[in-house]
């Protein structure tokens, strides 16, 4: 046994350098990918592409905060795109000449988070007690009354230039770097869309870092059981009261800068952005990525933001194969969509890349998704109080 345990330990000692040399070369790779990526698609496909990649890291964004509240707390919110609108918003107000005020965006991204954070606050408190589709309805009447607000709010005081929208908006600028100007770095033209490209990138990662982080606490393993059986969950001593409204807040800081974000890449905003639409197309981004799976959301809204562009060359094929175009490749992109959606549903309704422990966690109950997810180094274990009384907990 000695020779077996002494042999374990050596090969261990000798494996675990091994694959922190693996996991360092992995993360290279990654990075020297990303850091290409934007000029070969500009090289291979053009420069519209870059813009592309940069509209599906915001979505990407979009999906990880929605999947905060619908893949971990399991609250179905079809009103996500009124903290996108929030956020956009108090950028475009902001850093425009609507109001004549030019605020550096260090502050503005904050204040959009916790602009929206509110709001998020605000639509959960009186939700509190509602589930599935009647919380469903709420979230999604929420968001209209915002896009309404939005569209009407330029009489009698011009506040947000209603239908019109806010344009002029100040492009990001960081220490005398201007995101809306091209530079020249080492020889090579950076293109504003590239420098975006690359920022979206910073903060999709960070916002992956920080769901993960989330995912992994206590509050993550808390809302786990929450989506499994709220009332098993209150009975265990979970509070999940201030746990659902946690989850509204912080899912709809990540739409805040999101949408501040988008602001200052699109350079102009307005209601018709933040429809209905666009809730649902993020709500099946998270679905068809993999509710609960933060990589999974990101591949989602990466699919279905590239998928729609990719379709538009259907036309030109039709009338190149058929002299005039059969179907209108608007048409066709919506028909396939809700093809896929079907046939997802029906063959992968975990999605396309599920979570590992969901689908343990929804067969054995909420205790167990309590604890589906430890702490690095620490056993699962219950987020229920010990009743007082004796060691064992008897009362």
């Amino acid at each position: 046994m000695r020779l077996l345990s002494a042999g374990g330990r050596g090969v261990s000692s000798w494996s675990q350098p091994a694959a922190r040399r693996m996991r360092f070369a992995r993360t290279v790779l990654v990075v020297l990918g990303l850091a290409l990526l934007p000029f070969v698609l500009d090289a291979l496909a053009g420069r519209a592409w870059v813009r592309i990649a940069d509209v599906a890291l915001i979505y990407a964004m979009l999906a990880i905060g929605l999947n905060l509240v619908v893949g971990f707390a399991g609250l179905l919110d079809l009103g996500y795109v009124a903290f996108f609108a929030v956020g956009a918003y108090a950028y475009g107000l902001l850093a425009s000449p609507h109001f004549g005020v030019h605020v550096s965006f260090l502050v503005l991204l904050p204040l959009g988070a916790i602009a929206a954070a509110l709001f998020g606050v605000l639509l959960g408190s009186p939700t509190l007690k509602l589930r599935g589709d009647y919380l469903a309805i709420v979230t999604l009447g929420f968001g209209e009354i915002i896009r309404i607000f939005l569209n009407n709010l330029n009489q009698p005081v011009n506040i947000t230039n209603g239908p019109q929208g806010v344009t002029l908006i100040d492009p990001l600028s960081l220490a005398g770097f201007s995101f809306g100007k091209s530079h020249t770095v080492l020889g090579v033209t950076v293109a504003p869309v590239h420098a975006y490209f690359y920022l979206l990138v910073a903060l999709v990662a960070l916002s992956i870092l920080v769901a993960r982080r989330l995912q992994l606490s206590r509050i993550g393993r808390a809302w786990a059981a929450i989506r499994e059986d709220e009332t098993a969950a209150r009975a265990m001593g979970i509070d999940t009261r201030n746990l659902k409204l946690l989850a509204f807040g912080l899912g709809a800081s990540f739409g805040g800068v999101a949408g501040g974000l988008f602001a200052a890449v699109q350079g102009f905003v307005s209601p018709e952005s933040f429809t209905l639409q666009e809730s649902i197309m993020i709500l099946c981004m998270v679905v068809l990525g993999g509710m609960g799976h933060v990589a999974g959301v990101v591949l989602g809204a990466i699919v279905l933001t590239a998928l729609p562009e990719a379709l538009r060359v259907v036309g030109p094929l039709q009338k190149a194969a058929f002299g005039h175009v059969w179907i209108d490749p608007a048409d066709l992109r919506m028909m396939l969509f809700g093809l896929a959606l079907v046939v997802m549903m029906r063959w992968r309704p975990a999605g396309m890349w599920p979570s590992p422990g969901l689908r343990s966690s929804a067969a054995s109950g909420p205790a167990a998704a309590a604890a589906a997810v430890p702490l690095p180094g620490e056993a699962p274990q219950s987020l229920a109080p010990r009743a007082r009384g004796g060691p064992d907990g008897a009362a």
